[in-house]
């Protein structure tokens, strides 16, 4: 499927106050090219009302052995068995060509073509099975390209590692994480959190932030 979007912009000025005020009109940062930005139904939490649930905290409970560690791009370290750990997630969970080893290679390796400068890496103990290629400043987070080792993890490791971004996000200090786009039914998980507001779009550019996500259920169906 393709990915939902009404405009799309290039953007020159890449100052943490330039991005953050795109962000805030329905922009994120895609892979697309430098500086590339794409309008979208997006979706954030307002950390200064995030609080955990219970079914929040039954996930914490499944997966209570994750630690969560942030590491700048590009890498230093940079090993081929990420990208290749990538690559498969994306194939098994999502099918072939949507995301090859060379391009996240590219994302966290080369800053003159990618918009992205945190890796979030999830692990139990001290080796990662997860990473969530990301966006950062002093002002957000946006939790983008997760992906996961599924040979050896449970079922509920992909919302695992999106409640521990969450919580790094507001440890941190941060205003908003930015969750991606909402725009199929399988995305209704993301609406369980706390804080949550959604892009509404609007017609001409008018878009807002909504908090109401009772039309976003009929839409999303």
């Amino acid at each position: 499927m393709p990915y939902l979007h009404w405009d799309e912009q290039t953007i020159t000025d890449l100052s943490e106050k330039a991005v953050a005020d795109m962000y805030a009109r329905g922009y994120v940062f895609t892979r697309k090219g430098k500086g590339v930005m794409q309008q979208t139904r997006s979706c954030r939490i307002d950390l200064s009302k995030f609080e955990l649930s219970s079914e929040n905290r039954r996930i914490i409970k499944k997966t209570d052995d994750l630690s969560i560690g942030s590491a700048g791009l590009p890498l230093t370290y940079y090993s081929f068995e990420i990208a290749k750990m990538g690559k498969d997630f994306y194939e098994q969970k999502f099918g072939e060509k949507i995301m090859s080893a060379n391009k996240i290679k590219e994302i966290l390796t080369n800053p003159i073509k990618s918009n992205f400068n945190t890796l979030l890496n999830f692990a139990p103990s001290t080796t990662a099975i997860g990473y969530a290629i990301c966006y950062k400043n002093v002002e957000l987070l946006h939790y983008s390209y997760p992906f996961y080792d599924l040979r050896i993890s449970n079922k509920d490791m992909g919302l695992g590692m999106m409640i521990c971004a969450i919580r790094f996000a507001k440890d941190n200090g941060l205003k908003y994480i930015y969750l991606g786009s909402l725009q199929r039914p399988g995305d209704t998980y993301k609406l369980q959190f706390a804080g949550l507001e959604w892009f509404d779009g609007g017609p001409a550019g008018s878009g807002k932030w909504q908090t109401d996500v009772t039309p976003l259920k009929d839409i999303l169906k």
